[in-house]
């Protein structure tokens, strides 16, 4: 199954969002393999977010994901990158569509409340730099096989 990074941002903290985040990534039946609630070091914050280093927000980009706790995770499940990217909505919340998180919850791209890998590549990096191999857990969630299973 293929695995994705989930981060609930500052301002999702800040207005009690993690809850409603978890729902609605366990409604889509997806499993939750990783969890912790942290506050991001600058160091942490440059590896994340290094391929826009120079860029005229990178700055910003720092100093808003360190400006309070997170909750990142990591979640499981066919397509989960593709389908986690569909539920959280388009960067700009202006843009996202009716129904997703961004649109639902947030008003400006500045405080856009969650960060979601974009490709399988780049959730492996992500997982990588922020959870240790041992804080994933590998588990049979009962009911899988009623989201993923086949017809065959």
């Amino acid at each position: 199954m293929e695995k994705t990074f989930v981060c609930v941002k500052p301002d999702g903290v800040q207005r009690g969002l993690i809850g409603e985040v978890v729902k609605r990534f366990e409604n889509r039946g997806f499993q939750l393999c990783a969890a912790k609630f942290m506050q991001v070091s600058d160091e942490l914050a440059a590896k994340h977010y290094a391929e826009h280093e120079g860029k005229p927000f990178y700055n910003g980009l720092i100093s808003y994901i360190t400006s309070g706790p997170v909750f990142a995770m990591v979640w499981e499940g066919d397509n989960v990158v593709k389908a986690v990217r569909q539920t959280v909505g388009s960067t700009n919340p202006t843009e996202a569509a009716p129904g997703t998180i961004r649109h639902d919850f947030a008003a400006k791209m500045d405080r856009n409340l969650i960060h979601a890998s974009d490709a399988v590549s780049t959730a492996e990096r992500e997982i990588a730099l922020w959870f240790k191999t041992e804080e994933i857990v590998d588990y049979e969630k009962s009911g899988t096989n009623w989201v993923f299973g086949k017809n065959s």
